[in-house]
């Protein structure tokens, strides 16, 4: 198969797994993230098959482009096994090694873990029009230097949060400012006000950066003091809930 068509084949695979229902998939990852420790030579990573047959599994890492395909990506890691078959019921411990790079020593760095699960043919697939599914799960990598000492949790206090105007001067939106070196990732975020709660969008918070949060749906209108209620996720996954008064 040539590099063009090895190409084409790695879109499509990644097409059918973005459209794909994540809640079919069979193959389960050990934790929601993995936290890297520079001191770390390797870190170990568990999968489980709950599903009732065998799967070809593929995994890799990217740098935060969903769509790009395994071979186009340049990361500072090796993940192994990078394909293999998983019975039904059984297990496998993939090994994520840094291979050096010029990453930061004063905050974390990011990137994702991809595991691609491709479901075997029926046997009477010859004699019967079908289409098969690749299941994609992705969870994130967060490398931590050494001189991190603390977790990500540890920095909630140091969040800081006020509306904003719009700059369209429709409604207004939530900024919050992260003044740590660790990324902060939320389960949910929600602005209480009037005795209502409003659902805002989620997004994760990059060290010494910041994120706007605006409602699902509709416009925010605030006038007076406000509360956010939102909760933060730590290394291993736990929600740790949080309140803060705002105003605008």
């Amino acid at each position: 198969m040539n590099k063009q068509l090895r190409r084409c084949f790695a879109g499509l695979v990644l097409a059918l797994a973005t459209l794909a229902p994540p809640a079919q998939a069979s193959v389960v990852i050990t934790g929601t993230r993995v936290i890297y420790l520079e001191k770390n030579r390797e870190v170990s990573i568990r999968l489980t098959n709950e599903g009732g047959q065998a799967a070809l599994v593929q995994t890799w890492v990217d740098d935060g482009r969903a769509d790009s395909a395994p071979n186009e990506v340049q990361v500072p890691f090796i993940l192994t096994p990078p394909v293999f078959r998983m019975e039904s019921k059984k297990g496998q411990t993939l090994r994520l090694m840094f291979t050096g790079g010029d990453l930061p020593k004063d905050r974390e760095s990011v990137y994702w873990l991809n595991v691609l699960e491709i479901p075997p043919k029926p046997l009477d697939a010859e004699n019967r029009n079908l289409m098969q599914l690749a299941f994609r799960t992705r969870i994130k990598i967060f490398y931590r230097p050494d001189a991190l000492l603390d977790d990500s949790i540890g920095q909630l206090k140091r969040l800081h949060w006020q509306l904003v105007a719009k700059q369209d001067g429709k409604g207004m939106l939530l900024r919050a400012s992260n003044p740590s070196p660790y990324y902060i990732s939320f389960g949910d975020v929600k602005i209480e006000h009037d005795g209502k709660e409003i659902d805002l969008n989620l997004q994760m918070i990059a060290p010494h950066g910041s994120a706007d949060f605006v409602p699902s749906k509709g416009e925010l209108h605030v006038s007076g003091a406000a509360k956010v209620l939102y909760t933060a996720l730590s290394d291993y996954g736990a929600a740790v809930k949080e309140t803060v008064d705002v105003s605008n």
